[in-house]
């Protein structure tokens, strides 16, 4: 019996490689989607996971992925997010739109092309990984609260259409700092363990459809809200 197949779009050190490590744990193939597969070449062997060159912005590129992915998706979780700061009289127009262009049209390229194989074959999950940015918008951080905010209407919208169809739809607001190896904490935990927010992740993934959320907030217990 083929295993079931976990799609992960936009891979790092952290919250993916987390993902991907948790979902092989628990019996899925992996598929790893990313703009350089070498940075992800060690993850890749460690899990068994495919690997495909993705831009996830452009829809020529995101066919692409899903026509070469080895089987239908069971999941798919939509990871990347670019991000400008800056005054908003300062603001480069280019990176404005790069930064929505990235954080919330690819999201809807993926999830659209997601959601056609889905509904054909009666189920399956979509997740984003979203932020605080997306429910309220910071000083010098307006491209990451328009590309963030217009994710969550994303999730919003295809939840109450696709929820009924069979297809669960997840949103994830990571409010706070993820710890990395360039993010380390006092030992407070002051700082959100990736491998504990891939266990989210897991556990939207295998709610029943009694009780179905759509959207789940994670912080850090000292993070203010």
């Amino acid at each position: 019996m083929s295993k079931s197949l976990a799609l992960i779009v936009g891979v790092g050190e952290g919250l993916s490689a987390s993902l991907a490590r948790l979902l092989a744990k628990e019996g899925y193939a992996i598929a790893l989607a990313t703009r350089d597969t070498a940075k992800c070449a060690a993850l890749a062997a460690e899990t068994g996971a495919s690997t495909h060159v993705c831009d996830a912005s452009d829809p020529a590129a995101v066919k692409a992925l899903f026509d070469a992915l080895p089987a239908r998706p069971d999941v798919a979780i939509y990871n990347p997010s670019f991000r400008v700061r800056g005054a908003l009289v300062d603001l480069d127009p280019a990176d404005v739109r790069k930064t929505i262009e990235i954080t919330a049209f690819g999201a809807f390229l993926v999830a659209q092309a997601a959601a056609r194989k889905m509904l054909a074959a009666g189920g399956g999950t979509i997740i984003f990984t979203g932020a605080s940015a997306g429910v309220k918008g910071y000083a010098k951080s307006a491209p990451f609260a328009m590309g963030k905010f217009a994710l969550r209407g994303l999730a919003q919208s295809m939840a109450r259409e696709l929820h009924p169809q069979g297809v669960h739809i997840g949103h994830i607001v990571i409010d706070g700092g993820i710890r990395s190896s360039r993010r380390i904490d006092d030992g407070n935990d002051k700082l959100l363990d990736p491998d504990a927010i891939a266990q989210t992740y897991l556990h939207l993934i295998r709610q029943p459809r009694d009780a179905w959320s759509w959207e789940i907030e994670v912080r850090p217990w000292v993070e203010a809200f």
